[in-house]
């Protein structure tokens, strides 16, 4: 009998809907190895193999823009808008040559993080689509108004087509989708024990004064690093290779071509050697970021303390920010005092969360499981 094959689109922006999608799929995988995985994306190898331990296919194509930026707060709607219409000019090309992929290697459902076109391609196909997501691209686009109103108009359309929904925490109502399950935080959980961890690293600090920062695949330019000078009885993570050399800045490379001195490390052969934020997060007294919902559900699922700069003009924004107000020890701290301050934001207490109720964190777990009877069945 042939393997089932699942379709897994992601949308083209950024490494967070990288990350979550790679998370169910790498649970997908546990479930039931026999699942072929078809990921199409334009995402890194590398950064899928640091959640996907077991083969699969990548198919590099981009379906969507998402926001194109210079780092992770700034923005550049004009080109954004003119390569948001280049694909729109070219979506009966894109199905054709995806319908025909799908036909020939027998695809039986597409999972999609959260591409338009992934829809009206599963329609064309003649398979569901089902995807998962706290926003639609068109939530995003609509209020920046002109030309990018007509462009969310289109993408709600491809948004109705879409079989079901896994609405994921901190979301708008999403309202073009049809059919809409809740389900609890996505990411992926630490694969390392903290005793390693804290050997292989050095990390020496409480825990209290180990601060990771984390600002996505797209980085951020001018991060004052010259205020850790002021906290050198602290310890910092951080993934930016172009970081100064200071005594307390700890620079982790997580892709396997830089692999890190993990000769150390009693690492099983079945496990990667890349290594990712969430699998320093148990050992740090913070998370530093910018809001971003897989840095923060990953945080969560953890029960990491939460210290993020605001992001102007992301309408994902807000719903990201109440959500770690509610549900986290937090911290929400001005672009100024992060770029213009001197930090002395990680002297002040954490603030905690406004809600005492829990928030679930089964989302990768339940959406996998949801996939596999969908394959195991159909």
């Amino acid at each position: 009998m042939s393997r089932p094959v699942l379709y897994i689109a992601i949308t083209n922006h950024g490494f967070g809907h990288a990350v979550r999608a790679a998370s169910v799929a790498a649970a997908i995988q546990q479930m039931n190895p026999e699942i072929l995985l078809v990921l199409v994306t334009t995402a890194p190898h590398w950064l899928l193999e640091s959640y996907i331990s077991g083969d699969f296919i990548v198919r590099p194509r981009a379906f969507d823009v998402g926001v194109v930026q210079s780092d992770s707060l700034t923005m550049d709607k004009n080109t954004t808008l003119k390569e948001l219409k280049q694909i729109r000019e070219r979506q009966r090309s894109i199905i054709a040559t995806e319908v025909s992929f799908i036909h020939l290697n027998k695809v039986k459902l597409i999972l999609a993080d959260i591409p338009p076109l992934a829809a009206p391609i599963a329609k064309a196909a003649g398979i569901p689509c089902w995807m998962m997501s706290n926003f639609g691209w068109d939530f995003i686009y609509r209020p920046w108004g002109g030309d990018f109103i007509e462009m969310a108009d289109w993408i709600g359309e491809c948004f109705s087509q879409c079989d079901r929904l896994f609405r994921l925490p901190f979301h708008e109502t999403m309202s073009a989708f049809p059919n809409i399950t809740d389900v609890g935080l996505t990411g992926g959980s630490p694969r390392y024990s903290e005793d390693e961890i804290r050997g292989i690293w050095g990390l020496t600090a409480p825990q209290e004064k180990i601060v990771l920062l984390t600002f996505g695949g797209l980085g951020l330019a001018q991060i004052p690093y010259s205020n850790l000078q002021k906290f050198s009885d602290w310890q910092f993570l951080t993934f930016d290779q172009q970081a100064p050399d200071f005594p307390n800045l700890i620079k982790v490379s997580g892709q396997p071509s830089k692999t890190p001195p993990f000769s150390q490390l009693p690492l099983s052969a079945s496990q990667s050697l890349s290594i990712r934020p969430v699998d320093f997060m148990p050992l740090c007294g913070r998370v530093i970021s910018k809001p971003g919902y897989s840095t923060f559900a990953e945080a969560l699922r953890v029960g990491v303390p939460i210290v993020s700069v605001t992001r102007e003009e992301f309408a994902e924004s807000p719903l990201l920010l109440e959500g770690i107000a509610d549900r986290a020890y937090h911290q929400i701290i001005s672009p100024a005092d992060f770029f213009e301050g001197s930090w002395e934001f990680l002297r002040q207490p954490l603030q905690p969360p406004r809600l005492n109720t829990s928030i679930p964190k089964d989302g990768t777990e339940a959406i996998a499981s949801a996939v596999v009877d969908y394959l195991q069945n159909c």
